[in-house]
């Protein structure tokens, strides 16, 4: 019997509830802003939103195409220039979450979303890290939201885009890093959390209907599981109502000749 919901809701729900309106985050395009903002429209309406244009405070309607969209700056508290924010908000510790996308996750939550495969002659060449670096340095703490798959949960990635733990023990802390680094990874089957000790991302909680043995053969090293093991708790249907209809929302101010773009012509 079918749930009710979609592993990309499940993902997007679990995301937004580990957020509250005491943080302060520094969003990212796609699902972390889907997650942050739904957030803001449930049980955490005092959240402030950063994005990396230098909108603070921003609440917008719909979901941003990029980090330039003007829906972020119409509806913020303020806009500062980028360097302003880089060096006065993150910079100065001022942000509590950093919430990341990734395109390769490894075993020590190092991101990668710069190429596939080497460098210089890549399978594929991603966007790039933009301030995705800078955020996975000087936020308190780093939140990462990915499908979980072979291809993106590997020992180690092919480029080294925002540091994570390195390779594992004392390595973040040795390069001078003061912040906590990735906390957690919250993917379509579970959630991961670095070990105390070691610092390789080990399962903390199961999402239904998801087995260990689905998430060992979606992961791409021999995956720990936590001793107290738990299952995550579903979506709730306010929840799904909420986000539904913000995607909803999004979906159409973005279709071409509706929405915003449209307006005037």
């Amino acid at each position: 019997m079918s749930p009710g919901y979609t592993s990309e809701e499940m993902m997007v729900v679990t995301a937004a509830r580990q957020l509250s309106s005491d943080d302060t985050c520094f969003v990212g395009i796609g699902t972390p802003s889907a997650a942050c903002n739904l957030a803001r429209l449930t049980h955490s309406p005092g959240i402030t939103l950063i994005y990396e244009s230098g909108t603070i405070g921003t609440r917008p309607d719909v979901l941003p195409l990029s980090i330039g969209d003007g829906e972020l700056c119409e509806t913020a508290l303020t806009t500062v220039s980028v360097p302003e924010m880089f060096q006065y908000w993150l910079q100065a510790g001022r942000i509590s979450i950093g919430f990341l996308g990734a395109a390769q996750i490894d075993r020590f939550a190092n991101i990668n979303t710069t190429v596939i495969g080497g460098y210089h002659r890549p399978e594929v060449r991603l966007p790039g890290g933009g301030g995705a670096p800078e955020i996975a340095s000087f936020c308190e703490e780093i939140f990462v939201i990915m499908p979980h798959s072979p291809r993106a949960m590997v020992p180690e990635v092919d480029f080294v885009t925002s540091f994570g733990f390195g390779s594992g023990g004392s390595d973040r802390a040795d390069l001078g890093l003061v912040t906590q680094g990735p906390t957690l990874v919250i993917t379509d089957l579970c959630l991961m959390r670095p070990d105390p000790e070691t610092k390789e991302l080990t399962v903390a909680s199961l999402h239904p209907g998801v087995d260990r043995e689905q998430v060992r053969e979606s992961t791409g090293w021999g995956v720990a599981f936590g001793a107290d093991l738990g299952e995550t708790p579903p979506p709730e249907q306010g929840e799904l109502e909420v986000l539904r209809d913000l995607m909803e929302r999004t979906a159409k101010a973005h279709a071409p000749g509706h929405g915003r773009e449209g307006e005037g012509s």
